[in-house]
């Protein structure tokens, strides 16, 4: 079921909840319509139907497995008592196989009972052996605390399971070290606390039987290669006190899910892929915001991409200034012109859907790229219901990461109780926290990967019931290709998980840390894989490891300061003036430019100025304030070549693969009124720069074959820079990110290549793959950029095509058709 009349969609904006259609509005958690019924009703309120292709997933029967032997009867008990009569025969394979000490993944879809396949061989043994334990690893403390409640629930005498993590307070801690047999942390609180205090966990590590990591598909990039050796620093201390855990992965549907699980852990890793549970169907819409009036001007409170999460990394820009650093967050936008809406915003698309669907009784849940988003997206949806009926907005609610662990539990609370009928979270949720009883998602925009879009989708319908799922385009070339092209995301296999332990950046601060802890020895740079002897010679002649007969000495008294997430170090304290009160934190990358002098920033739908970014403490001071203008920051970025990796001569064109120095400084922020987008005045910052080292892929043109295709060299510029914006917003087609992992720089003559040339580079100290990914598949990759240009339905360029949501120079220079003369160009010459 597909609609293909684009040209309606020049519709008003959406309609005012008090006129919907729908009858009344529901005061609790009901039935609901099916999921058929509401997409009818949703597509209906507007002038326009904005539904661009239905996919129906099938509902599907489950396959059952008995009981393992060896699974005592006091466990089996206690399952069923919880629900599970029997397990799943992927469920029962991946258990036996872990049972029998073989290393396992079970990559299987969103929820398909991955924990049980963990549970049973963990309990099982902690049952058997009393002197056993198990240590279980997730990528979020939400996670972590969903499946401290399931081991917990199952009430099993002396497993005594508990969560050690930032949160918990230091009287429990200790407790944790002496008793507990079942610890759930995640990889920053092994990396930080578990493996530099081995002394104090021997009796844990000693004994250590399994090591469970969950949802180890989000272990990619430089995070994922940080955790694979944060995971080898684990085996060495286990071997140390005698022990050799079994490794048992959980992982969403992936691509090679072995392979990548063996890079993670460095050892061999067996696959269970057959997913045997029973699945609801799902109603799966991709959704195209209309088309605005050309003279409507923005109807958002905020820009249409104003995502404003420093969380992950961004797409830093031109040397002009168009972008940011790694951390930049979505919101650092141009200036007025690139306001004046293509397309109806995201955001406000999915705040109005939100409340639609909370107003028909249905239990949903938002995903929203970024924290400033899923704020704005609440705020908007409480405001919609309460016009309709008062009070009614309380059922609605923003999370994020950044709150307070008080904040985050009592959300979770509500949600799992049915107090809130609707949240807006950023992808804290997307992982596999319970939350039975979800009838509708919708997804503000395509999350980056296939993994996570399906990841989020399978959100809703956990109890086997059938399912809504919504995908909202934003104006954004890879969302309005995908919408477009509906078999890139149903018919298209789901990415492998990318990483690389041999990164240097991560490999010689890893090797580190762990000469900190013990001594290195040649048996030890094995277990660490390749370029560890490099990396080692690199830290002596650096000081900071002596060698001597037996193995390599931390040389220094304090520890090495290494952050696995890449977020460009500690958090900053956000704290209100007048009252001392901690509101909550946001990543130092993103400090730059959520928490610069004059900022606002936004907390559960209060707004704060900031009055002090304190960067020596970690700290900024805010001030309660509802002003009418939001602030955008502004950088610039400057990029030189380090060396080159490997290259392609195609005659006029290069394409080159190698390391690059990419400088950044934010420089100026913006303040627009809200109502109208209008720029009231731009304002100068004075903050330190920040310096990246990381991988690039560029291509490189000669002036003559410009010339022969049309692009005047007055032009040049703006076809360059056309071009850069697009090829980064669609590189997530080829590479395991999304746009904003990675940068981009353009320039008619750089000063390294001195010919015209387009960069676009990993958002990470020493790449995280995606430039290799980008060069490999170079003529599919920027093809398929060429496609979405020429496709676009504009003329001279839009968010859908051309416009970056976060250039920093405004948008300014773009030339559309010059872009696709660019292209075509590079396309006539490169092989492929």
């Amino acid at each position: 079921m597909t609609s293909n009349d684009f040209s309606s969609a020049r519709g008003t904006p959406r309609h005012d909840l008090k006129s919907s259609p729908a009858a009344t509005v529901s005061a609790g958690p009901g039935p609901g319509p099916a999921p058929a019924d509401l997409l009818r009703r949703l597509r209906a309120r507007g002038a326009a139907d904005p539904v661009t292709h239905v996919e129906r997933v099938p509902a599907r029967a489950g396959v059952p497995a008995p009981w393992p032997s060896w699974a005592p009867a006091e466990l089996r008990t206690a399952f069923t008592g919880r629900g599970v009569v029997a397990p799943w025969q992927h469920q029962a394979e991946a258990a036996n196989l872990a049972y029998e000490g073989t290393h396992v993944v079970v990559a299987t879809g969103t929820a398909s009972g991955k924990s049980l396949a963990y549970q049973l061989p963990a309990l099982a043994t902690l049952l058997a052996d009393p002197r056993a334990t198990v240590l279980y690893l997730a990528p979020t403390k939400a996670l972590a605390a969903d499946q401290l409640r399931a081991v917990a629930a199952l009430e099993l005498e002396g497993v005594r399971p508990a969560c050690y993590d930032g949160d918990t307070p230091r009287t429990e801690r200790e407790w944790i070290r002496r008793h507990s047999r079942f610890v759930l942390t995640n990889p920053d609180m092994l990396h930080h606390g578990i493996l530099p205090g081995h002394a104090q966990w021997s009796g844990l590590l000693r004994r250590l039987a399994y090591v469970v990591i969950d949802e180890c598909h989000t272990y990619r990039g430089v995070f994922g290669s940080h955790v694979a050796h944060v995971l080898r620093r684990l085996r060495r201390q286990c071997a140390r006190f005698g022990a050799t855990p079994v490794f048992v992965l959980a992982s969403a549907t992936s691509g090679d899910p072995a392979t990548a699980a063996g890079r993670l852990t460095g050892l061999p890793v067996t696959a269970v892929t057959e997913d045997a549970s029973p699945r609801g169907g799902v109603t799966f819409a991709l959704w195209e915001p209309p088309l605005l009036p050309p003279d409507s001007g923005s109807s958002s409170p905020v820009p249409p991409q104003a995502t404003g999460d420093g969380s992950s990394p961004s797409e830093p820009g031109r040397a002009t200034g168009d972008g940011s650093s790694r951390s930049a967050p979505p919101q650092a936008t141009g200036g007025h012109d690139e306001l004046r809406q293509v397309r109806r915003s995201a955001l406000r698309e999915t705040a109005d859907l939100l409340a639609d669907t909370v107003a028909e009784g249905v239990r949903t849940l938002a995903f929203v790229r970024s924290r400033k988003g899923a704020e704005v997206v609440a705020a908007n949806a409480r405001r919609a219901l309460d016009d309709a009926v008062p009070g009614l907005g309380d059922r609605v609610a923003a999370y994020r990461g950044g709150y307070l662990r008080e904040e985050r539990r009592e959300l979770e609370r509500a949600l799992l109780h049915g107090d809130l009928l609707g949240l807006a979270s950023t992808n804290a949720l997307e992982l596999g926290v319970d939350l039975v009883g979800l009838d509708a998602v919708l997804i503000c925009g395509y999350p980056g990967t296939r993994a996570s879009l399906w990841q989020q989708a399978g959100r809703a319908g956990r109890s086997g019931q059938e399912a809504l799922a919504v995908l909202v385009a934003r104006d954004d070339p890879l969302d309005t290709y995908l919408v477009h092209h509906p078999e890139a995301i149903f018919g298209a296999p789901v990415e492998a998980t990318v990483l690389d332990p041999a990164n240097p950046y991560v490999l010689a601060p890893q090797l580190a840390c762990a000469a900190v802890e013990a001594p290195l020895t040649p048996a030890d740079l094995a277990l660490f894989g390749e370029g560890a002897k490099e990396a080692v010679d690199e830290l002596v002649a650096a000081g900071a490891l002596r060698q001597r007969p037996t193995g390599w000495y931390w040389r220094h008294r304090e520890r090495p300061e290494v952050d696995l997430r890449g977020e460009g170090g500690a958090p900053v304290a956000v704290v209100e003036s007048s009252t001392g009160r901690l509101l909550g934190t946001v990543d130092g990358g993103s400090s730059h430019f959520l928490l610069h002098s004059g900022a606002v920033y936004l907390h559960q739908g209060v707004s704060y100025v900031v009055d002090q970014l304190d960067l020596a403490d970690g700290c900024a001071l805010v001030h309660a304030e509802e002003p009418d203008w939001s602030t955008h920051a502004r950088d610039v970025t400057d990029l030189s070549v380090v060396s080159v990796r490997s290259y392609v001569d195609a005659g006029p064109v290069g394409m080159f693969l190698g390391e690059v120095d990419v400088t950044s400084q934010v420089v100026s922020y913006q303040r627009r009124r809200i109502a109208t987008g209008e720029v009231i005045d731009t304002r100068p910052l004075d903050l330190p720069t920040r310096e990246l080292r990381t991988v690039a892929v560029w291509f490189t043109l000669s002036p003559q074959s410009l010339a022969l295709a049309g692009v005047q060299p007055a032009d040049v510029p703006g076809a360059l820079h056309a071009a850069e914006h697009a090829a980064i917003g669609l590189l997530p087609l080829m590479a395991t990110c999304d746009r904003w992992d990675i940068g981009g720089l353009s320039t008619a003559l750089h000063q390294d290549t001195e010919a015209p040339t387009v960069f676009v580079y990993d958002g990470h100290p020493g790449g995280a793959g995606f430039a290799e990914r980008a060069y490999g598949t170079a003529a599919a990759w920027l093809r398929a950029t060429r496609d979405a240009i020429a496709e676009c339905g504009c003329e001279t360029g839009c968010p859908s095509c051309v416009q970056s949501p976060k250039c920093g120079n405004g948008n300014n220079p773009l030339s559309k058709p010059d872009a696709i003369r660019v292209l075509d160009v590079v396309l006539t010459n490169l092989p492929g």
